[in-house]
């Protein structure tokens, strides 16, 4: 049953629907004693999660509980934030009678870390560079479990739901064919209301950066948030990193405030981004230097774009760091004993608060759902859309496929996921990145 299972999920192609892409499979040929679904969704302006889980809760319990038969755990968490009512209300009556329970959160950033997360729901902490299995735990998103019911009932990842948010004329939330642009996806909320739009993907503080409106949705894409190119968050995100780096060793004066706000710091994980901005006086070198206060960091762009007084760049310092660290095969040295910090709960960053400070309240609006049937005359499906290796294409420009047949997989003992066709429609283009399908 449990092999199953887990035959079925990788079959569907299922990976982690929060950003993170891992492809689910791996995770349920584990064994855990929890399983903790991530509804936290913490980065301003989305509401993709909180959909999510108000119309589909039944099979995202589901989800949960054949996930915690192929783990073997006894128990089942949904984190979801207080502040999303009818999200709440849905899933505490869909896990009535089920051994999966609701852990209510607070609206603080960032709430959906997995480091932060299993700690707040378990009280355990993943040892430095670890993952949640090593503490008992399976962690997913909650799209990710519906997917789960989805697979065992038959039925590929075809579809992604997401938030377009931000400077459009309706924000909404949506589910479109994988592969749909983002030009129609904004279209479908109305069009940008800048002249000049640049959208983040999957959030303004973790997500990417682009101007390209071509670009495809994927199985890991949870929203877009569009902004002119003057904003302010913007401006300072499409700056080069030899600018970010040359105004951090000018102006940085070691303040420690974004050591004092990280979220790993304040697990007792040994993070201080200040410490990795002094590596940046190291430059004038002429070469790239590592920092291990960087190798822990989890990336949330807390420190960039709320900590720092005087707006520098600590976590693309950071980010920086830890690509010199792999680079040159350094693994982590540092203490593996983590103690939280006595002021963490005191130096939460309440979501307003964030928003506030990033010149984004002004786009505080509902993204409700919006039933349309978004049908794209052409899809672009990217042969790599999670961890891992990229699939090898089963199919050939001018062959005519079905809704949900597979396009494209790894091999059996690669990471990676399989790619199925979101509608019946002809191979239009075949190439080592992508297949083309039209209708």
């Amino acid at each position: 049953m449990v092999t199953n299972l887990v035959e079925q999920v990788r079959r569907a192609g299922v990976v982690g629907a929060g950003g993170g892409g891992f492809p689910t499979a791996v995770k349920l040929a584990a064994k855990a004693d929890t399983v903790i679904a991530n509804g936290a969704e913490c980065e301003p302006l989305l509401h993709k999660d909180a959909v999510v889980m108000e119309r589909h809760a039944a099979a995202m319990v589901k989800g949960v509980e054949l996930a915690m038969q192929a783990v073997g755990a006894a128990a089942g968490i949904v984190g979801i934030k207080a502040k999303n009512q009818h999200a709440v209300e849905a899933v505490e009556a869909a896990c009535r009678g089920t051994a999966v329970r609701v852990h209510l959160l607070g609206d603080y950033y960032p709430a959906g870390d997995e480091y932060d997360l299993v700690y707040t729901t378990t009280g355990r902490l993943i040892p430095p560079t670890g993952i949640p299995i090593q503490v008992g735990a399976v962690v997913c998103n909650v799209e990710t479990f519906v997917n789960i019911a989805a697979a065992v009932d038959g039925r590929a990842v075809t579809h992604k739901t997401l938030t377009i948010a931000g400077a459009v004329r309706e924000p909404k939330t949506l589910t479109v064919p994988i592969g749909t642009s983002l030009r129609d996806c904004i279209a479908a909320a109305g069009g940008p209301t800048v002249a000049d739009p640049v959208f983040c993907i999957g959030g303004m503080l973790m997500g990417e950066t682009t101007d390209n409106l071509d670009r495809p949705v994927t199985k890991t894409t949870g929203g877009v948030i569009v902004l002119a190119r003057e904003h302010r968050v913007i401006a300072r995100k499409l700056k080069p990193s030899p600018m970010q780096n040359a105004i951090g060793k000018s102006a940085c004066d070691q303040c420690r405030y974004c050591t004092e706000y990280c979220p790993r710091y304040l697990l007792g994980y040994a993070v201080e981004p200040h410490q990795v901005m002094r590596s940046l006086a190291f430059t004038a070198t002429g070469a790239a230097h590592w920092n291990e206060w960087a190798a822990l960091c989890c990336a949330c762009g807390l420190c960039t774009l709320y900590a720092c007084p005087e707006e520098l760049y600590p976590k693309e310092a950071c980010d920086q760091a830890k690509a010199e660290l792999k680079k040159a095969n350094v693994k982590w040295s540092g203490a593996t004993t983590v103690k939280p910090h006595p002021m963490r709960d005191g130096r939460r960053v309440p979501i307003k608060t964030l928003m506030k400070k990033m010149h984004i309240l002004q786009y505080e609006h509902p993204a409700p759902f919006a039933d349309l049937s978004l049908a794209p005359a052409r899809v672009v499906l990217l042969l790599k859309q999670s961890a891992g290796s990229p699939g090898q294409a089963f199919v050939r420009a001018g062959d005519r496929v079905g809704e949900g047949q597979v396009l494209s997989d790894v091999p059996e003992k690669a990471l990676g996921a399989a790619v199925h066709a979101p509608f019946a429609g002809t191979i239009a283009e075949v190439t080592a990145n992508h297949i083309v399908l039209t209708r």
